[in-house]
């Protein structure tokens, strides 16, 4: 992967697109700190398309993916309505 600064990527764009189209994913820098990665569109999708799990893959997972507390009211402590003559 080659790494680009800002500045470079900015000049030289469509060498810096076509660099990436050909060779892969171009990484760019701004003031020497890693920024961002220019990626293909295919690759961009099925990486996109792996980091979804499948509904499948959810239903048969063996642990949840959000824990929720459930909260039971005691038995008998449900609130009724008063039983009127006319009913």
């Amino acid at each position: 992967m080659q790494t680009w600064p800002l500045q470079d990527a900015k000049a030289r764009f469509s060498e810096f697109l076509d660099t990436c189209l050909v060779e892969g994913p171009q990484l760019v820098t701004r003031r020497g700190a890693e920024a961002a990665v220019l990626v293909p569109i295919d690759e961009w999708r099925r990486l996109q398309a792996a980091a979804r799990p499948s509904l499948k893959s959810l239903l048969l997972a063996d642990t949840a993916r959000v824990d929720v507390d459930f909260v039971v009211p005691a038995r008998g402590s449900a609130l009724r309505r008063p039983i009127s003559a006319a009913e």
